[in-house]
């Protein structure tokens, strides 16, 4: 081993050189389209920051453009915006890359794919020490002179292959806690959608609710409009020092510095809306996948989100709980005005539209008996899933130790590489176990990002 003169590095094999990313490939930047010819169907892909590691996106782009925005699938991809992300282009199609994004391109495919494993680590290291305020931005000249361990072509080969390899068990083992972490939720919304639909009293009478969504609901329950459930609250701050919050779809309202590394400044936060513990925050641009949360500390959250102060005879998580059934997220779905579908498209839940929706409005006391009933039938499925949880942040730091160390030097696997079976074709992408993100957290257009965008 030998020093290598770069911090991130530290010492690497002898026979390794540094290199920076302009000895080796081009970095490509992508280019401003014209928003007037997005599509959602016609004319190629528009590849933005949160398509990273995605075999489709949201939007299409049916205007003229310059051949250099073109991405090939598997190209290796930079999101240069807030945390600086690497990943490839996964669908099947040539496709376009927006602006605020870069892409890697060598003579050498081998070189390409070693670099897409490189470039994570020295890109947190940058994004660690790079502060703005507003939003963090990337410069495609600070790609290019990035240095990093460059072994001969032969070993790169083997690195990649080792890698390719070691990253198909990780992910397949992380698809497997992740399937059971679906079928534990399922579980637990089987549970909750009973009860805040049906009741957890005995034996009671029925009558239909008149919404198809709905079917019948308890006797003595009544039906009631949203609007007349919540009131809508705007207050903003003036200052930017209150604490920001980061929404999230099993954690709730958690302080964003538990969730992100991105710092974010004082001046960058005022005129985001202030939240009150007790209210209830929505993020219309998801409330149909049942994106809401009651906060329990005061802080801030995205100006772009709708904060909601409750009528005091109700309470708040009986209907938190509700808005996250698979049934009410069909009419929060109807209900959001937009393009695309799904999590992925532009759909957005307007307050208006969400104070039109009826609900079913037990007598406050059952609401408390409903949710005591739900705390205590879930705790068991509750311990699973954060057990679970924790095995899937465990393999994805052994993922990421394995691959550092590799690239470095530390580890030499060209015997381990030599010794590999044969790839067997994936019966399932495999990437289809980084397209939970919508359902489990908030991507990381952290909340500066979308409320730059919108």
């Amino acid at each position: 081993m030998k020093g290598s003169g770069v911090s991130w590095l530290g010492v690497i094999p002898e026979h390794w050189k540094v290199a920076k990313v302009r000895d080796v490939a081009k970095v490509i930047n992508g280019f401003p389209f014209d928003s007037s010819q997005f599509s959602t169907s016609q004319g190629y892909p528009l590849i933005r920051i949160r398509d990273l590691n995605k075999k489709r996106t949201a939007t299409r782009y049916n205007g003229p453009f310059v051949d250099v925005a073109k991405v090939e699938p598997g190209d290796v991809l930079i999101g240069m915006d807030g945390d600086f992300n690497v990943g490839k282009w996964l669908g099947q199609e040539v496709a376009l890359l927006n602006q605020r994004m870069c892409c890697i391109r060598s003579e050498e495919h081998i070189t390409e794919e070693f670099l897409g494993y490189v470039l994570p680590q020295p890109l947190k290291e940058i994004n660690d020490v790079t502060w703005s305020t507003t939003v963090k931005h990337l410069a495609s000249g600070q790609v290019e002179r990035i240095a990093f361990a460059l072994p001969p072509l032969q070993e790169r080969s083997d690195i990649v292959r080792f890698l390719d390899h070691a990253d198909r068990l990780s992910r397949r083992y992380i698809r497997v806690k992740q399937t059971l972490r679906s079928l534990l939720e399922e579980e637990r919304q089987l549970i909750v959608q009973r009860a805040v639909t049906r009741g957890v009293q005995g034996q009671v009478r029925f009558k239909p609710s008149g919404l198809d969504w709905l079917g019948e609901i308890p006797e003595h329950w009544q039906i009631r409009r949203a609007k007349y459930l919540f009131r809508e609250v705007d207050d903003r701050s003036t200052t930017g020092t209150e604490e920001l919050l980061s929404l999230r779809m099993y954690q709730g309202l958690v302080p964003h510095r538990e969730v992100s590394t991105t710092p974010i400044s004082n001046e960058a936060l005022v005129g985001f809306k202030k939240i009150e513990p007790g209210q209830m925050v929505m993020n219309r641009m998801r409330a149909a996948i049942g994106m809401f949360g009651v906060a329990r500390q005061p802080g801030l959250v995205s100006p772009d989100y709708a904060v909601f102060e409750a009528e005091k005879t109700i309470n708040i998580e009986f209907f938190v709980n509700l808005f996250k059934t698979p049934a009410a997220r069909t009419v929060l779905r109807l209900e959001s005005k937009g393009l695309g579908t799904g999590s992925s498209g532009f759909l957005r839940l307007y307050t208006d539209r969400f104070g039109t929706i009826k609900l079913p409005v037990p007598p406050r006391a059952e609401q408390d008996s409903i949710m005591r009933f739900i705390e205590s039938e879930t705790q068991e499925v509750k311990r699973a899933e954060e057990q679970v949880n924790r095995e899937i942040s465990l393999l994805r730091e052994y993922r990421g130790r394995l691959i550092a160390d590799v690239v470095t030097g530390k580890l030499d696997v060209r015997e381990a590489a030599a010794g590999l079976p044969r790839e067997v074709m994936e019966a399932k992408p495999l990437d289809e176990m980084e397209e939970d993100l919508a359902e489990d957290e908030e991507p990381a257009e952290d909340a500066e990002l979308e409320a730059e965008e919108t």
